[in-house]
């Protein structure tokens, strides 16, 4: 079948070289940090954890999101959902890959990662985090694969592998919540101490997973003949913006439990995120912009107008996704470390090549997410015809 990913309109192809480009530049950018070291990147001994943590937050969320799509299918039955069912699993092999790359980078020497399998520590959470990461890879791999080479040979799935695809759901909810312990398991920091940490988590996943799915589905309308269909687009719709109204309501929570306990510790975060503290204000503008964009992006997919119009509900998909990239990829991880234990505020920038190596990570998840849809729409289109 992969034969078929080779094969493809001249914008197609077009789009395979952009990709390569920008993983080309990444790739140059991720030779330079080698030979230099992590001094290469904006962060510092006060801010650890920069634009490539940050990002893997979020692409664990993207990737426990497709959750939403297999689960219907697979344990209720929703037949609606059969058309769309791979590429929610598709969607997490890329997104986890591309969460395992950003790790990658985050180390510095990538043979720093060996030291997790020979130095186990079960009582560390990064241990347990690199379990469910490849666990959950590897059950997407074998489950969409297999799935899809059955309806190409024109089969049901074989029976041994319903078992996969049962251990595969509640699998994708322990990579975010175990990625939510990371943080919320750090006494020494008053943002990520909650235990709302975990269920917003899961309700931003479950906002942002399918908002990128439904719109790359409706570009696949567009470009091809395959089509969703307009039950599973209205229910991936309200998945979404359930989800959505979840995740704001957590936040909601955060704001009352800082604000009306007046505990500066559990203030200074917000404050620098929302408004500034001392100051430092490099964030207010992009965590504002979130919520706005956030708010216009429910109110397209509930108006029945806009929801009705597959144009307002890409445009929704998009607000609503970059709200949650806003909030989880930027603003959770690095609001964090503001202020340090110390009580020192100290600002992080990422730096021009830290930028290149982010774009060449997101565009290797792309580069993925693209050669395995084509095989998957193909197969699909060519069944149906």
């Amino acid at each position: 079948m992969i034969e078929k990913a080779l094969k493809g309109s001249n914008v197609y192809i077009g789009w395979l070289v952009f990709l390569s480009v920008l993983i080309l530049a990444g790739v140059v950018s991720y030779a330079q940090q080698y030979q230099y070291g992590l001094g290469y990147t904006g962060m510092s001994r006060d801010v650890s954890w920069g634009i490539y943590i940050s990002q893997f937050t979020f692409l664990v969320g993207v990737a426990a999101g497709g959750v939403m799509i297999v689960l219907p299918y697979y344990v209720h039955n929703f037949k609606d959902f059969g058309r769309i069912t791979i590429l929610g699993e598709f969607l997490a092999i890329a997104s986890v890959a591309m969460c395992l790359l950003f790790i990658m980078a985050d180390l510095g020497q990538p043979t720093r990662a060996l030291n997790v399998l020979l130095h186990p520590t079960p009582n560390s959470m990064l241990f347990w985090d690199m379990i469910v990461l490849n666990g959950y890879l590897f059950l997407n791999i074998l489950v969409g694969w297999v799935v899809l080479h059955s309806e190409y040979k024109g089969t049901k799935y074989p029976k041994w592998l319903k078992p996969f695809i049962w251990l595969s759901l509640p699998w994708a909810i322990s990579i975010h919540t175990v990625t939510a312990m990371l943080y919320c398991g750090l006494p020494g920091r008053h943002f990520w101490l909650t235990a709302i940490i975990a269920p917003r988590f899961l309700a931003s996943a479950f906002a942002a997973g399918p908002s990128l799915l439904l719109f790359i589905a409706l570009v696949l309308k567009r470009v091809t003949k395959f089509d969703l269909g307009d039950v599973a687009r209205d229910k991936i719709i309200t998945i979404i913006g359930y989800a959505a109204i979840l995740n704001f309501f957590f936040l909601g929570l955060e704001f009352f439990v800082a604000y009306y306990s007046d505990i500066p510790g559990h203030k200074h975060a917000l404050d620098y995120l929302f408004w500034g503290l001392e100051g430092h204000d490099n964030l207010v503008g992009f965590m504002r912009l979130s919520l706005v964009l956030g708010g216009l992006g429910l109110a397209l997919f509930w108006i029945p107008q806009t929801r009705s119009n597959e144009k307002t509900v890409m445009a929704a998909c998009v607000l609503v996704f970059s709200s949650l990239w806003i909030d989880k990829g930027l603003g959770f991880v690095l609001g964090g470390f503001v202020p340090t234990p110390l009580e020192y505020v100290t600002e992080y920038y990422p730096t021009f090549g830290e930028i290149l190596i982010t774009m060449g990570v997101w565009s290797t998840g792309f580069l993925i997410l693209t050669i395995l849809y084509k095989v998957a729409i193909s197969v699909k289109l060519e069944k149906e015809s």
